[in-house]
């Protein structure tokens, strides 16, 4: 009977993978390979986001998910926990998704600006205006059409600014919301031969097909920041935050300024963004 009991569990023994005496071995966890960007659509639209994720993905071995939305939206999607990190170009709300502690770090590090474009028959007689407040104000007065791209973007917070410091607004039926990027929004105004508050960048990466032209430029307040924001892990622990700051620090890297300050060099003559980090 003993010699029974004894065959039994070495058989029970030898059929389970836990031996007596063994300690557990815990599984290593498995790195998290795939970044979530919440950006907007001027970086996409113009191609940038494309040659920036290609040589990010070639050296690191992540995979970059993004999604190209206004900068309200992409700050959304951060609140919600449903992106590792945002880059945006909404300075206020930026500011305000920090306070509220939905980020961790919020650096600023490159720019370019907004155009106002219009027709070429000008009907609102803007051209050469210096001020974009007075400009937005004659747009107002000529009953002239102007579209916006009424989305929450970076691009529509700025055009609501103007628009307050103008101290006017289009009538309502000169006034059209595409709530489409800002690529969809300027061919928009384009075929309808409208006014349009456009990034410069966007303009010159879709000229070819335009004809619409500028009309105002240069003014102070049509200065266009971007900034890259971590989301906070302590809201959202099951962000993928060392993905998240391996491509932070890589928009931050001197290559990423090499990228920036040569795109749109050989096609266009001239760059599309101008790289300021570190940020004064």
């Amino acid at each position: 009977m003993f010699k029974k009991i004894i065959a039994g569990l070495c058989l029970a023994v030898l059929s389970t993978p836990v031996f007596c005496g063994e300690a557990k071995v815990a599984a290593k966890p498995v790195k998290n390979k795939t970044i979530i960007l919440a950006t907007t659509t001027s970086v996409q639209d113009t191609g940038l986001l494309d040659v920036v994720i290609d040589a990010f993905q070639k050296d690191s071995g992540y995979t970059v998910k993004a999604i190209a939305v206004g900068s309200g939206q992409a700050m959304q999607l951060g609140k919600n926990g449903e992106a590792d990190l945002l880059w945006v170009h909404s300075p206020d709300d930026e500011k305000k998704f920090m306070d509220e502690g939905y980020g961790k770090n919020r650096t600023t590090f490159m720019h370019n600006d907004f155009v106002v474009l219009g027709p070429a028959s000008d009907p609102a007689r803007i051209k050469g205006e210096k001020s974009v407040a007075a400009a937005f104000a004659k747009i107002a007065a000529s009953g002239a059409l102007f579209i916006s791209r009424g989305d929450q973007s970076g691009t529509h917070k700025k055009e609501l600014k103007l628009w307050a410091a103008a101290k006017a607004k289009p009538a309502a039926d000169k006034y059209l919301e595409s709530g489409q990027g800002m690529g969809a929004t300027v061919t928009m105004a384009n075929e309808k031969e409208a006014y349009v508050l456009s990034d410069r960048s966007t303009f010159l990466a879709l000229k070819k097909t335009l004809s619409l032209q500028i009309v105002c430029e240069g003014d102070e307040a049509l200065l266009n920041r971007y900034s890259v924001i971590l989301v906070n892990t302590e809201k959202f622990p099951k962000i993928n935050a060392v993905g998240a700051k391996a491509f932070f620090d890589f928009l931050l890297s001197k290559k990423m300024k090499s990228l920036a300050e040569n795109f749109g060099v050989k096609k266009l003559g001239k760059p599309l963004f101008f790289y300021d980090y570190p940020a004064k």
